[in-house]
């Protein structure tokens, strides 16, 4: 009798280990899954900043150069207008 107790307390026992483990291992795994998660997501969200940043500087050089451009063609336009010469008839 004092057997089948024992034999029967060593199955529960196993049984009890099992299932504990298999509950450690879904939640390394769960874990694990949403590491990668955050990870990937910081990836994009970084990627997109990376983007964006890079998108408004090459507009802002874009935007500073057309300026540039305006100003020196408004400049030199008005710099002919001004000191234009008139040349005097020679009688």
């Amino acid at each position: 009798m004092t057997v089948v107790v024992v034999i029967a307390v060593a199955v529960v026992a196993s049984a009890v280990v099992v299932v504990i483990a298999v509950a450690v291992v879904v939640v390394v795994l769960i874990v694990a899954v949403v590491v990668v998660l955050v990870v990937a997501v910081a990836v994009v969200v970084v990627t997109v900043v990376i983007v964006a940043v890079v998108v408004l500087v090459v507009a802002v050089v874009i935007l500073v150069v057309a300026v540039a451009v305006v100003v020196f063609i408004y400049h030199s336009h008005t710099h002919k207008k001004t000191h234009r010469t008139v040349k005097k008839k020679k009688n």
